[in-house]
């Protein structure tokens, strides 16, 4: 996480890597691609199932410990240190918060009331979010016609989502107001790491490991004061939040590196369109979720207009 890139959509943590000679890629990068996107796309379910036995905020503790030890082993392999500095500590603590223990706590609360599947379609709003912030937070972006169509388009999507003609019935507001904010606490994470941690020396894995260590501790404290220790550990719900950090952030973060590194981060964060697509069918085949027709209807306009607001004009430049 040596320089932040531009506000863009994922479920977590996420710094573009320093540009180095590609390697050597034993796997195809999109057979990698693919595997990133079923990992991303099944992290609502996981939440899901981890919210059966355990406190959101637990869920979300399990999430970035599991996450930071899957990342620390990485580090300790390639014999990397974490970042050094009291001042480069202080601004991981806030994107720790942002990123991580804010998001990843609203998103188990959120999961409690809706199903999966519109926790991950909520979570593709986070490039509309970017966009309206990075207008007024990022000098560099400009508001263009095509932007504003597409995050106007966008959120059109998410009122066919929530069924606005129908005075929103059948839909958890609380909810969904929940999983929406988790998705803009993101952007506002990205524009704060930009603003503070661009110019930053220290690997991506390095970066990411400290803070996601730094929202251990957070989550440690919030869960000892707010929720009752867990009485029991029941397999499935377990093994889900493990898996939900391990595979999620730890294994998911070091192939968005890699795939970035390989490909570049346009294509790289094409994985983001998958990821309500993968949730969606996850959270009706397996966790026998309804499925209305709004709901995949709504869930493709929100891409296309986050799809709009990220392309880029002639030279490079936004449109």
């Amino acid at each position: 996480m040596s320089a932040p890139a531009t506000p863009r959509p994922a479920p977590g943590p996420t710094l573009s890597p320093p540009v180095t000679a590609p390697r050597t890629a034993r796997v195809d990068w999109r057979i990698r691609f693919a595997v990133l996107s079923v990992v991303w796309g099944f992290s609502f379910l996981l939440i899901k199932v981890g919210t059966e036995a355990y406190a959101p905020f637990q869920v979300a503790l399990g999430r970035v410990l599991s996450g930071a030890l899957a990342l620390l082993a990485v580090l300790l392999v390639r014999r990397e240190p974490l970042p050094r500095g009291r001042r480069t500590w202080g601004h991981l603590f806030v994107a720790a918060l942002l990123l991580n223990t804010v998001p990843f706590s609203l998103f188990s609360y959120a999961e409690l009331s809706i199903p999966s599947s519109l926790a991950g379609i909520c979570n593709a709003t986070s490039p509309l979010w970017g966009m309206a912030l990075s207008l007024v937070a990022l000098s560099e972006d400009r508001p263009t016609r095509r932007r504003f169509a597409g995050l106007g388009l966008g959120f059109l999507g998410v009122l066919t989502v929530l069924g606005a003609w129908q005075g929103f019935s059948g839909i958890d507001a609380k909810g969904t107001a929940l999983a929406l904010l988790a998705s803009l606490s993101y952007p506002v994470g990205w524009i704060y790491v930009r603003r503070t941690l661009a110019s930053v020396p220290g690997s991506p894995v390095a970066l990411t490991g400290a803070q996601l260590m730094l929202s251990t501790l957070q989550l440690l404290v919030v869960s000892a004061v707010f929720t009752s220790a867990p009485t029991s550990f029941p397999l499935w719900p377990t093994l889900s939040v493990v898996a939900l950090g391990a595979l999620g952030t730890g294994m998911a973060l070091q192939m968005q590196y890699g795939l970035v590194t390989e490909v570049g981060p346009t294509t790289a964060q094409m994985v983001t369109y998958f990821i309500p697509v993968i949730a969606t069918t996850a959270g009706v085949l397996i966790l026998g979720e309804q499925l209305h027709w709004n709901t995949p209807v709504g869930a493709a306009i929100v891409l296309a207009g986050a799809a709009l607001t990220q392309t880029r004009g002639p030279g490079g430049r936004r449109a």
